[in-house]
């Protein structure tokens, strides 16, 4: 009954929609659909098995479809989506569901914005608060609410918010309000020096638990020690104070939160104990928690000069609309990553997910470009708890050279080190060690003909207790790319497991099997329609998205994608 009501409320505003945009030629009619089939081969050796998919499901698509109309000051929006066999919500799972993910409406009276529906929006760097879209991960953690903007003055604007939290087609009961006062100050330039200006701001926040989120707590507390019991609250508060200000090269931004007393899921034991000093697992805790950061950069085009650095203290910032839900479910707030963001297939391999209740992290990047044609960047970033005890570390080094439009080069390498214990939950194992070397060069025949190589090398330290080299081993990594603009290009590239370790395949003899895992990509863009068809063997892995990561199982099969915007 749910899904046909949701469909024709959705037929009647599509219908609604064309009957405006046909009666006003002001009105403004978009869209875009994205989808993803996956057609699924099991391959035991590789892991692809063992999951519905594999077994006997066969084939899986993800889906969105998203429709916008705008006409005398209002935006409207509806967005159908649809999972069928689906591994993203549990990559050992099977997620079967379609219907309407998403709408919205938003009007603007004077100076007053109203926004009804399934919002995205955030306060700050989003500390406190960040409603967002990540599909890879299957984040939608939209406020579904209220949302209103007034701007007070020319410089200084309010916001105020109030719902619950999307948890897929359905909503989590706890409530959500917030209120946040922007402001922007600025002044200099022209002949009276170099320009400057401000943009602080404060956010608050309030959680209420609802009822059966306080009552899974109270139910667990109450079986816990004298020593480890506490009084939950139902009513928690986030605080968080920003500003940016820039002045001529410069700019800085710094931002503090504070969070009132909340119960926290320390499901390991790591920072509570029982009366006896041993620890102990599964348990909330009861802790007030901080998060500083700050950023400085420096950017001049004259001299090529481009300087980052960042720092952030995290203790005890897990901000959640139910306390009992873990992995990137029901997270109220965002904290920024402190690690750099790679794209190469190697390079970005290991990648930390945030420590929502302790870590202590820096990253300085450095870029400095002496011509147009020459540039080099060097970034180091370093993760630890609130122990001292090292998360993760990178090293990064890469330069790039341009020859006129012909041809360009660019390689580098890579030193990390990364505390899988931590960020995949294996007992036990040593903290990975890796060395990538990389390179990738790009030649154009033509204005529309280019061809593109590939190639990376990653050196994993040994595992001296398990007699193998660490996690997977050595990985050997080659792809070549050729694109024929606008419509076409072609890609080719195998990722080989050239000197396997203690997580490879067995093979007969009790040793471990070297493996390729090869992919093969077909890409034809049209106008504004955008289609793929690949082959694709893939190796577990972590995936990330600014710092929120999840297990990537590993894939055998064919993949093919539609992205349209009209």
């Amino acid at each position: 009954m749910k899904n046909t009501i949701t469909g024709l409320l959705s037929l009647i505003f599509l219908g609604f929609c064309q009957m405006l945009y046909a009666q006003n030629n002001a009105s403004r009619f978009s869209g875009n659909l994205e989808t993803t089939t996956n057609f699924f081969i099991r391959d035991e050796r590789i892991g692809a098995a063992n999951t519905p998919q594999y077994d006997h499901q066969l084939t899986g698509v993800d889906a969105w479809l998203q429709l916008n109309y705008s006409n005398w000051g209002f935006d409207i929006g509806v967005r159908f989506d649809l999972f069928n066999n689906s591994n993203l919500l549990n990559p050992q799972g099977s997620y079967n569901e379609q219907g309407i993910g998403r709408w919205f409406i938003r009007k603007k009276v004077n100076k007053l914005d109203i926004s009804v529906g399934y919002l995205y929006d955030q306060i700050g760097s989003g500390i406190i608060f960040r409603a967002y879209e990540q599909r890879p991960l299957l984040i939608d953690n939209s406020l579904y609410g209220l949302r209103l903007n007034y701007d007070i003055t020319d410089f200084l604007q309010v916001k105020a918010l109030a719902g619950r939290q999307k948890q897929q087609f359905d909503l989590y009961e706890s409530n959500i309000k917030a209120i946040n006062f922007d402001a922007f100050f600025s002044g200099g330039g022209g002949d009276k020096g170099k320009s400057w200006s401000l943009a602080p701001g404060i956010g608050v926040l309030n959680r209420t638990l609802a009822d059966n989120a306080m009552n899974v707590v109270v139910s667990t507390v109450n079986t816990y020690t004298v020593q480890d019991t506490f009084t939950p609250n139902y009513n928690t508060y986030a605080f968080s104070v920003y500003n940016t200000a820039s002045y001529g090269d410069f700019s800085w931004y710094a931002e503090g939160a504070f969070k009132t007393e909340d119960a926290l899921n320390d499901p390991f034991g790591e920072f509570r104990l029982d009366g006896g000093g041993t620890q102990v697992g599964d348990k909330f805790i009861n802790e007030t928690g901080t998060v500083l950061y700050s950023s400085v950069s420096y950017a001049n085009k004259d001299n090529g000069i481009g300087i980052t650095l960042e720092a952030k203290r995290t203790e005890f910032f897990s901000l959640r609309t139910r306390p009992d839900v873990l992995l990137n479910r029901g997270i109220i707030n965002f904290l920024p990553p402190m690690n750099r963001v790679n794209t190469y297939r190697l390079l970005s391999r290991y990648s930390p997910a945030v420590q929502e209740l302790g870590e202590m992290a820096y990253q300085a990047d450095i870029r400095y470009s002496p011509t147009r044609k020459l540039s080099f960047n060097l970034n180091l970033s370093n993760i630890e708890d609130l122990n001292g005890q090292r998360l993760y570390r990178e090293i990064y080094f890469e330069t790039s050279y341009k020859y006129k439009r012909k041809w360009q080069i660019l390689g580098g390498i890579q030193f990390l080190n990364y505390n899988q214990e931590i960020y995949e939950v294996k007992p036990d194992v040593p903290i990975v060690e890796t060395i990538t070397p990389y390179v990738d060069f790009l030649y154009k025949f033509s204005r529309k003909k280019a061809i593109r190589f590939e190639f990376q090398y990653m050196l994993t330290g040994d595992d001296e207790k398990a007699g193998f080299k660490q996690d997977y081993g050595d990985w050997a990594f080659g792809l070549v790319e050729f694109t024929l603009a606008p419509h076409w290009a072609f890609t080719l590239s195998d990722m080989y497991n050239i000197n396997p370790g203690v997580n490879s395949p067995v093979d007969g003899e009790g040793g471990r099997e070297a493996v390729h895992y090869p992919r093969a990509d077909i890409f034809y863009t049209h106008k504004a329609n955008r289609f793929s068809f690949s082959y694709v063997k893939q190796v577990e892995g972590i995936v990330c998205a600014g710092g929120v990561c999840r297990l990537e199982p590993a894939f055998s099969g064919f993949k093919l994608g539609i992205n349209s915007t009209f």
